[in-house]
């Protein structure tokens, strides 16, 4: 196995590191790429900042109810714009 890697293989690898489904070795690649790479280490400081922000965020969401009804309403002015 290679020990260093590329910017795209760093990049896929921040991406995984993000979500937390990162292997112990690809840790240590990653961590020595964004060492000798500055343009790594900005895109993983920007993943870092929008994990961050995405887990802090007050997000609400519709309920698989409120779906539904949207759904049908939907499909209901659709039909009506049809028929007019």
């Amino acid at each position: 196995m290679k020990l260093f890697s590329k910017c795209s293989e760093t990049a896929h690898i921040c991406d995984k590191h993000q979500y937390e489904e990162i292997g112990f070795f690809d840790k240590i690649k990653m961590k020595l790429h964004l060492l000798l790479c500055n343009l790594c280490r900005n895109y993983s400081k920007r993943n870092e900042r929008l994990t961050k922000e995405l887990k802090t965020a007050n997000i609400k969401t519709f309920t698989n109810e409120e779906k539904k009804l949207l759904k049908n309403r939907l499909a209901e002015e659709i039909k009506n714009q049809h028929d007019s």
